[in-house]
């Protein structure tokens, strides 16, 4: 290895085990001039006080890059001499990232973030992404809405989903996830699950992991399509064909207000105005009116949140407790998910408070997160955490519990009192359609009776 110049940019690179890794690997693993001295760490249970690892850090780390509290910053920028920050992660205000910049700034640092266009990779294969512009959107519904339309027309999509980087780095560097036992073989966290399982039922494959290169080139020996599957509201790491960004009526004008959601809102190609059936009239109109004024040039299609539950005579006249999507109720900020609204439409007595009754780790989820009253979020990050989630569920008084999440969580808790299980996708509600987008796509891009083309 040639010598490195001595003045290298000091580079610390603010993450959430997910975009920051990407940035790195993208921008600055293979850059002479650049040091990335850390990465800080939040949003996420037991992130930091790691190692990214010197096999995926590149020759320029042998010692690979630790991986820090975010709560140290200024110590950091201080004891490590940063010239840069970069900001890296998803689903946060606009003030909060000005917050976050003021930090750096009055530390000493500059502050800057990496954009689409140097972050974004090129693939061989069509592409179309689906992101969102908050976390719980119906981005997952969205993208298995289009995984079944590309299918039906005999086309063979691979979804390659946002990173969830939380267990063994090196291991992770590129995983196939074709079956539940998959899943299992792999000891993935809940949230993976959220994201893959729903997926898999469908018969579909689910590539992920830490290196988007190798796991995007993995994808496409099979694929006839890429499927970005967004997380969060974070922009594509792939350089899509066909944009689709999801937009919840029930947070009308968060589309503006989070990053990189307003990124995404501007960039779309097709916005999707999900939740029709539940949100009111004029908060679907004040997002219509938001995409006529600030993306003109985007299609506007409305979809319905289809929310089925298995048992619904079970919830007639029950005491309730709802366990939701983690991260929908969590950094999502929403107070409720599909789990609460099946409970309620079909008759509940009441939603019963679980605060009182959470246990270990769960108590510290709901003091980070005052507006959760009703219901208990799917957390999941460890074996300690699945126990206190089991415990919370076991303590608190209630008839039935009703199961929000993507997932079976009976496959990984066990859960004593009756459960009912609550699903929930998107279904087309009005003109243009998600299907006449899919049709157009695939005719535009000569795809029609190519599935199988490139299984190898």
């Amino acid at each position: 290895m040639d010598r490195l110049p001595v003045d290298r940019t000091r580079v610390l690179i603010m993450g959430a085990a997910g975009r920051d890794f990407h940035v790195f690997a993208t921008c600055y693993r293979d850059d002479p001039t650049t040091e990335v001295v850390a990465f800080t760490a939040t949003q996420i249970p037991g992130i930091a006080d790691r190692t990214f690892p010197a096999d995926l850090a590149g020759p320029f780390y042998p010692e690979g890059i630790p991986i820090l509290a975010e709560e140290r910053l200024e110590e950091l920028i201080a004891e490590r001499g940063v010239d840069l920050v970069v900001f890296a992660y998803s689903d946060v205000s606009h003030e909060t990232v000005m917050h976050h910049a003021s930090r750096v700034l009055a530390a000493g640092a500059d502050f800057t973030l990496a954009g689409p266009a140097r972050t974004m990779l090129s693939s061989a294969k069509p592409v179309v992404s689906i992101c969102a512009v908050r976390t719980g959107a119906g981005k997952s519904g969205v993208s298995r809405r289009v995984w079944e339309l590309l299918r039906d027309a005999g086309v063979h999509g691979v979804d390659i989903r946002h990173p969830m980087p939380y267990r063994d780095l090196s291991r992770m560097r590129v995983e196939r996830y074709a079956s539940l036992d998959d899943l299992d073989r792999l000891g993935v966290t809940i949230e993976e699950r959220e994201e893959y399982e729903h997926l898999i039922e469908l018969g579909a494959t689910v590539f992920a992991g830490v290196d988007y290169e190798a796991i995007l080139r993995a994808a496409e020996e099979e694929a006839d399509v890429i499927i970005w599957d967004g997380g969060n509201n974070d922009m594509p790491f792939i350089r899509p064909d066909l944009e689709i960004v999801v937009l919840d009526p029930h947070r009308a004008g968060h589309e503006r207000l989070y990053h990189p959601g307003e990124a995404n809102f501007l960039r779309a190609d097709v916005l999707v105005i999900n939740k029709v059936d539940t949100a009111g009239e004029s908060a679907v109109r004040a997002l219509t009116d938001a995409a006529a004024r600030h993306n003109p040039d985007a299609t506007v299609v409305h979809t319905a949140s289809t929310i089925l539950a298995d048992d619904p005579a079970a919830l007639e006249g029950a005491r309730v407790l709802v366990v939701e999507d983690g991260p929908t109720v969590t950094h999502g900020g929403m107070g409720y998910g599909a789990g609460a609204i099946a409970a309620r439409r079909h008759g509940a007595a009441g939603l019963v408070d679980p605060r009182p009754y959470a246990a270990g780790s769960l108590t510290e989820v709901f003091a980070q997160n005052p507006h959760l009253t009703d219901v208990v979020p799917a957390m999941g990050y460890s074996p300690a955490q699945l126990a206190d989630l089991e415990a919370t569920i076991a303590a608190t008084p209630a008839d039935v519990v009703v199961v929000g999440t993507p997932i079976d969580l009976s496959r990984l808790v066990r859960i004593e009192q009756p459960t009912v299980r609550v699903t929930y996708g998107v279904a087309d509600a009005g003109d243009p359609t998600l299907a006449g987008i899919v049709t157009r796509f695939i005719a535009e891009q000569g795809l029609a009776g190519t599935s199988g083309a490139g299984v190898a």
